[in-house]
């Protein structure tokens, strides 16, 4: 990981100026024993299928990640030069540990792997700037029934 100090001007601005509003509330639950959860993927990683528009910088929308789908015909947009992408071009899991997931649900550790899991782009937006959108894919994981999403920041 790059040090702020060693990343020019523009880009130490740009990273401290991003908010990071404490909630008001305390929005967490206790959910069911993890054997019994249905679990999601949520990256900032930049992820889309093979195909389908690359993120922007500023970029607040995301793309959807069928469970079923080849994780070999992800592809990162990220636009950070700060990301290295050596890990995700060995390994997928580094950022989308969808085979990790595949065995904790073949051994029992969780209940059941979402349908569909998220990717948003996270180098170029505020926090609330993805309030709309992440609403909507909350709405997505609970009409899946997901009660537990692991979230990989990038």
């Amino acid at each position: 990981m790059v040090r702020l100090r060693d990343l020019p001007e523009t880009d130490q601005k740009h990273l401290l100026a991003k908010e990071c509003p404490p909630f008001e509330s305390q929005p967490w639950v206790t959910g069911p024993p993890l054997s019994e959860r249905r679990v999601a993927l949520i990256t900032t990683a930049g992820l889309q299928r093979a195909g389908e528009e690359s993120f922007n910088f500023t970029d607040t929308s995301y793309r959807v990640i069928p469970n079923d789908g080849d994780a070999n015909n992800l592809l990162m947009s990220h636009t950070s030069v700060n990301f290295d992408r050596t890990g995700f071009q060995q390994d997928i899991n580094v950022v989308f540990p969808i085979d990790r997931l595949r065995e904790l649900e073949a051994n029992g550790t969780i209940g059941s792997i979402a349908k569909f899991h998220y990717a948003f782009m996270g180098a170029g937006s505020h926090p609330h700037d993805y309030e709309k959108t992440a609403r909507e894919v909350a709405g997505f994981l609970k009409q899946d029934n997901v009660d537990a999403v692991f979230l990989t920041p990038v």
